[in-house]
């Protein structure tokens, strides 16, 4: 029983924290002010995030773009819980990195949705080099998605498919096969 409350716990944790943060950041920090944390590297900011993820598709000015984007989102959210739900107790793992991807999206799906916007604040940039701003529903998002990466890459299955597809090969020097 506590080990499938869990991923639930850590979905919840991402979103009230998630949103605990943008709050004290819309109350504390001025739209578009900057603080220094690490001068020259990180700062926190205030900015409204209308586009996609890390501000792709934020210049389009679509007609319903948020509407678009949110239900989209819900389309996504729908979909990895899904495939979340259909997953093996047994694959840790990927249960992980989907409940830090459910947990994110579900974050930024509540902004884009009450706000019609998603409120990132973390500013990481150097010298004339700046990444777009992003906030934890993000870096839930983005850990998940690398912890996935780690498991695909990691999985023996993927390498005996490889192998069993391989096989002895009856193709000739010229790429036929006789």
């Amino acid at each position: 029983m506590r080990r499938s409350l869990s991923y639930p716990l850590l979905i919840g944790s991402v979103v009230a924290l998630d949103q605990l943060v943008k709050a004290l950041v819309v109350r504390t920090i001025g739209l578009h002010d900057y603080v220094s944390l690490v001068d020259g590297l990180l700062s926190l900011s205030h900015v409204r995030n209308h586009g996609a993820a890390f501000g792709l598709l934020s210049d389009w000015n679509l007609p319903y773009q948020s509407l678009l984007l949110s239900l989209l989102s819900l389309l996504a959210l729908g979909a990895i819980a899904l495939y979340f739900a259909r997953l093996p107790d047994t694959a840790r793992l990927p249960r992980l990195a989907l409940a830090l991807v459910l947990g994110g999206a579900v974050g930024n799906v509540i902004d884009r949705v009450r706000l019609g916007y998603v409120v990132d604040f973390v500013h990481v940039y150097w010298r004339e080099y700046q990444w777009p701003d992003f906030n934890v529903a993000d870096s839930a998002i983005t850990i998940g998605v690398c912890l996935l990466v780690i498991d695909i890459l990691s999985s023996p299955e993927t390498e005996s498919r490889g192998a069993a597809t391989a096989g002895p090969s009856t193709a000739t020097p010229t790429g036929r096969t006789d």
